[in-house]
This record gives structure tokens, C-alpha cells and sequence, in this order.
């Protein structure tokens, strides 16, 4: 039985975005080679589409590894629901600045550049990664519009990734949708990423990669549509399913009855309508037993 196994060596399907747990399929093979692209092009500007839960924020903590493996320095910052007045002192505190020129007595805003004068000079690439732009505050997308269609030298070296839904790139301004070098759109996964993932996470925490039956797999990527926030989830609570029930592999069937009794209740299996009205409904949860202690 699964309850019986031994402990894992590491979480499973937790879900956070770190590059340990990053699972590239082909859509993101192809993002992360694009915006490697992007940044041995020295291009100013690109621009990540993607619905929610396809791994947005995922894919920009692996490509900020990437990209300074090819010699950029890289800031991340999520912009999404921020207050006014707040990203850009956030910004600076992501930049490897030295204790002196954070005391300087000067705008932040010409801190920043002061910074992107110094990589310029040193022929290196700053990239600016800015997560959820579509939800940032309207200084936010000024400034970082600002960033992307400056014709200064010393803005020269920089490359700014941005994220957003499909729905709010109607958001941004002229300048970072007119500038964009490419537009990269994150697709769900398909049936073999699914597998591959499920597999690549069971290896990681030193369990047996056929922990899930095919036709498991099959079921989950079918009632999740690929989608890989709701891939993670559905794998999790199937897992706990099967070890309360006593299984010892996770079956179709585990999958079916874990979507439908233990995920929110406004995910539609996928291929079928939602009930009316019920994307205006809170998310329930049905209440389960604990399996462990």
C-alpha cells in the first residue's frame, strides 16, 4: 500500500515555483529558448502570454537562471497587486548593488541607471524580469515603459521580460507592446509532458516512476486539459486518495474521483460546460479524513 511505502526523499508536487521542481515540456523548452534568444540578440523587450496556471512565474525563475548563465544580471520582480510606489525601490533591492550606492543620497530612479550605466560600460546585458505586469500599478507600467523605449546608451544593455494573461495585454502601454521583439505564448501540456512531469517528480523524491498508471495519467491530463497548476494539484490529492483507500498505485479511476470530490467545484472536466452560474460561486472543498497520524 502507499501509506506503507517509505518516506520520500523530497516534496512531492508541491508546486512552488523553484528551478528544482521545474518541469520543461515543449511549450517551455520553447519559451526558455526564445528568451534565450532574446537576451544573445541583445533585444530590448519581450512579452510572455499565458492563462492562468500554465507557469508563468515558473518559467521566469528557470529562465533568470538561464539567462545568467549567459552573462546578463538579472532581476525578477513580481508587479502583480502591488501599491503605488513600491516596485522600484523593490527592483533595486534585487540588483546586486554595493552597500555605498544604496546609501546615495539620489532618486531611485537614477540609482537604477547608474546601474545599467556600470553594465553597459562592462558590455553586460541587465535583464528585467517583471512577472503579472497586467495587474501592476499604473507607475509601474510607466516606469517600465519607460525602460523599454528609452534610446539612451546606457539603456542599451537592458532587456525587459514581462508576463501577462492573454485577457489584460490590452493593459500595457503602446511602448512595451510595440517594442516586444517576440511574443511568446505559454501553451498548456500535452498527454507526454504530463507523463514525463508525474515521472520526473516521483524519481526526484525517490519513488517509483509507475506510481501512476498510464491510463492515470491519460485521465489527468485529459480532466486537466494539460494545465499544469491543476496537473500538480489533482496529482497531490490522488495520491492521498490512494493511500487512504489502501491502493498500491494511484489508478484512473483514483483520478476521476479526486477531481470531481476534491478539487474547486467551478473546474469543468474538460471537453464539458460548466453548470450555469457556477463560476460565481465560492470554491468548495469536500473534508477528508487524515491518512497520517
Amino acid at each position: 500500500m502507499l501509506r506503507d511505502r517509505p518516506p520520500f526523499t523530497a516534496p512531492l508536487f508541491d508546486g512552488t515555483p523553484e528551478p528544482v521542481t521545474f518541469h520543461a515540456g515543449l511549450p517551455q523548452e520553447e519559451a526558455l529558448a526564445r528568451l534565450e534568444w532574446l537576451c544573445g540578440n541583445r533585444e530590448r523587450c519581450g512579452i510572455v502570454v499565458g492563462d492562468p496556471g500554465v507557469g508563468k512565474s515558473h518559467l521566469v525563475a528557470v529562465a533568470a537562471r538561464r539567462l545568467a548563465g549567459l552573462g546578463a544580471e538579472v532581476a525578477v520582480l513580481s508587479v502583480g497587486g502591488l501599491p503605488e510606489g513600491e516596485w522600484l525601490e523593490l527592483l533595486l533591492d534585487r540588483l546586486p548593488l554595493d552597500q555605498r550606492s544604496r546609501a546615495e543620497s539620489i532618486r531611485p530612479w537614477q540609482k537604477l541607471e547608474n546601474r545599467l550605466r556600470q553594465n553597459a560600460l562592462l558590455e553586460r546585458t541587465t535583464a528585467l524580469v517583471f512577472d503579472d505586469v497586467d495587474r501592476a500599478p499604473a507607475d509601474a507600467l510607466a516606469g517600465i515603459a519607460r525602460l523599454v523605449a528609452a534610446v539612451e546608451p546606457r539603456f542599451g544593455s537592458v532587456l525587459v521580460i514581462v508576463t501577462a494573461q492573454p485577457a489584460g495585454l490590452r493593459h500595457l502601454p503602446d511602448e512595451i507592446r510595440q517594442r516586444a521583439a517576440v511574443r511568446i505564448e505559454l501553451t498548456p501540456w500535452e498527454e507526454p509532458d504530463v507523463a514525463a512531469f508525474i515521472a520526473a517528480a516521483l524519481r526526484r523524491a525517490g519513488a517509483d516512476p509507475g506510481l501512476f498508471s498510464a491510463q492515470a495519467v491519460e485521465t489527468m491530463a485529459r480532466f486537466t486539459a494539460g494545465v499544469p497548476r491543476h496537473v500538480v494539484r489533482l496529482a497531490r490529492l490522488a495520491l492521498a486518495a490512494a493511500a487512504g483507500d489502501g491502493l498500491g498505485i494511484v489508478d484512473a479511476a483514483t483520478i476521476e474521483r479526486a477531481w470531481r470530490e476534491l478539487m474547486p467545484a467551478e473546474q469543468p472536466v474538460a471537453g464539458t460546460d460548466a453548470e450555469p452560474g457556477a463560476a460565481d460561486r465560492p470554491p468548495t472543498v469536500r473534508v477528508v479524513r487524515r491518512l497520517w497520524g
